[in-house]
């Protein structure tokens, strides 16, 4: 099988140094870490991922804590 999954590790996992866990349990569940970027997402670049949920109440809080670290 050659299925592909994408991951995010939200900004207050990583604010509480989880991130090193998170991959641990990724790996030890036999998935393949093809590739692994660490960015801090911008409002702009979280509104326009999130873009699906525009008209959803929670998409103004979503959008500020994904771009909150």
């Amino acid at each position: 099988m050659n299925n592909r999954t994408f991951a995010i590790i939200k900004p207050d996992a990583v604010k509480n140094k989880y991130t090193g866990f998170i991959y641990d349990r990724i790996l030890k569940a036999n998935f393949k870490i093809l590739s692994s970027k660490l960015i801090k997402m911008t409002k702009m670049q979280a509104e326009h991922f999130y873009l699906i949920h525009q008209e959803k109440p929670f998409y103004d809080e979503l959008t500020d804590f994904m771009s909150s670290g």
